[in-house]
This record gives C-alpha cells, sequence and structure tokens, in this order.
C-alpha cells in the first residue's frame, strides 16, 4: 500500500478530531475539580473561623450606641462669642441673646 502525502483522510481527520476532544474534555474536568476541591477548603475555613454562639444560649444583644456627648466648653465658648457678636452687629435683640445665652448654658 502506498504511503500518502499531504492532508489526512477522513479517518484521521475523525482520530485527531477525537484525541483533540478528549483532551480538552480532560483538562477541563480536572481544573473543575481543583476548583470544586479549592472552594470546598475555603468554605471549611471560613466556618471553622466564624463560630456562632454557644448551643443553647440566646445571641447577645446588639451594643447599645454611646450616649450622646455633652459640647466641649471650647464649643460654648466659640458659642457664645457668635452670639456676642450678633448682638453687637444688632442681629440679636437683648431677649434673643439673653434666651440663646441659657439655651447654651444649659445644654
Amino acid at each position: 500500500m502506498p504511503q500518502r502525502f499531504g492532508r489526512p483522510g477522513l479517518l484521521g481527520t475523525i482520530a485527531r478530531t477525537a484525541v483533540i476532544s478528549g483532551t480538552a474534555s480532560a483538562v477541563s474536568n480536572r481544573v473543575n475539580r481543583g476548583m470544586a476541591e479549592r472552594d470546598m477548603r475555603r468554605q471549611a475555613e471560613a466556618q471553622a473561623a466564624w463560630q456562632g454562639p454557644p448551643q443553647g444560649e440566646p445571641p447577645a444583644a446588639p451594643p447599645q450606641p454611646p450616649a450622646p456627648q455633652q459640647p466641649a466648653a471650647t464649643d460654648r465658648v466659640a458659642q457664645l462669642t457668635a452670639l456676642a457678636d450678633l448682638k453687637a452687629q444688632g442681629l440679636l435683640t437683648d431677649e434673643e441673646f439673653a434666651a440663646e445665652k441659657a439655651r447654651v448654658l444649659n445644654s
């Protein structure tokens, strides 16, 4: 039988396609298996790191928000200075100034 040169025949093309397809499937399956193992390992680590409340005990109450802070003395001084400036400019009456000053000092 004479040897063929050039393009492969129909059977050669089918065989080559089968080999390429099989190799691609094997590589794809191996990659998917590796990814699944990595995901399972990460999930197990995450579950081990997260420690929920102990069994039988109710979950802890959320922490209370911090109490509002009183304005610092420097804030009061700044507010009183601003009020005095407004009164000096004639924008506040004596009654308005006294009321605002009492509000600042009582807060």
